[in-house]
């Protein structure tokens, strides 16, 4: 009776010790495909963020015009909302390597609270993109307070070691708000220098600014845009700065500036990924 009794017991071990080896096996298996997935990923969305006031239909015009004089690509347009769910609508379609994704939030008003939160949710919409559409590099797009989401989320949220981002161009961003000298820093560009070593060391940022009349661009003063160099120069791969003038350089029109939406193609679309040669020295163009 006890040798029955020990038969089974080595019987139950063998076959318990069996199912967990299966088991651990395909776990592991699923594990690594679920990884080569993303890191094999060729999709390298272009993602944008508007400002202030703005929703996700704010770039509609801006993706028209690029479509128009390139290769014409899917657009994906993101709301987080204050309760942290996200809605999407259009789509991105098969083989696209290149769609647009626009992501808005519901609480789009101005201010310093305000654009942490955005930040905040932009990590959770970051999240929730990569899990759906399975990539780990990108290139990101900002008008206004959405170049400043764009900065706090890389210095607070990014995770450097499973993600890329290749290009930052950030337009008419306002680094220091409505300051107009450097020496008046505010407590935001207080705390995004205090951070300053948390970006990306490979990242490549164009920083735009309009001058309208020559000292700002109808609302950002253009110190507050160029105080961009104390949070990037020497720390990326490379910061440029780029002033445009003239016709469409008012605010609101910067998006779809000429100049800029060249810079878009040459700098964004055309070099996706690889970074360009470094070029850290903060000129103004």
């Amino acid at each position: 009776m006890k040798k029955i009794k020990n038969v089974s017991a080595g019987l139950f071990l063998l076959l318990f010790s069996l199912a967990s080896l299966f088991v651990g096996r395909n776990w592991v298996r699923q594990s690594i495909q679920n990884q080569a997935v993303v890191y094999n990923s060729r999709l390298n969305p272009t993602i944008m963020i508007p400002g202030s006031a703005a929703s996700n239909t704010r770039f509609n015009n801006l993706i028209l015009i690029l479509n128009s004089k390139s290769t014409p690509h899917s657009l994906l347009r993101v709301r987080v909302n204050t309760n942290n769910t996200i809605t999407y609508s259009g789509r991105i379609k098969a083989n696209d390597q290149q769609p647009y994704i626009v992501i808005g939030f519901q609480n789009n008003s101005d201010g310093y609270e305000t654009i942490k939160r955005q930040a905040r949710w932009l990590n959770l919409a970051m999240q929730a993109l990569q899990k759906r559409y399975h990539f780990n590099h990108f290139n990101a797009f900002g008008h206004s307070n959405g170049g400043l989401d764009w900065a706090i989320y890389l210095e607070n949220y990014f995770n450097s070691k499973k993600n890329t981002v290749g290009t930052l161009m950030t337009v008419g961003s306002p680094y220091n708000f409505s300051e107009s000298s450097p020496n008046d820093r505010t407590q935001l560009l207080t705390d995004l220098i205090k951070r300053r070593h948390h970006l990306p060391p490979s990242l490549v940022v164009y920083s735009i600014a309009g001058t309208e009349t020559y000292k700002d661009d109808g609302i950002v003063p253009i110190e507050s845009v160029l105080a961009g160099r104390y949070i990037f120069q020497n720390v990326v791969h490379s910061y440029t700065q780029i002033t445009v003038s003239g016709a469409d350089s008012q605010h609101s029109d910067l998006p779809t500036n000429p100049q800029i939406i060249e810079l878009i193609q040459r700098r964004i679309l055309d070099f996706p990924i690889s970074p360009l040669p470094n070029t850290n020295n903060g000129g103004t163009n």
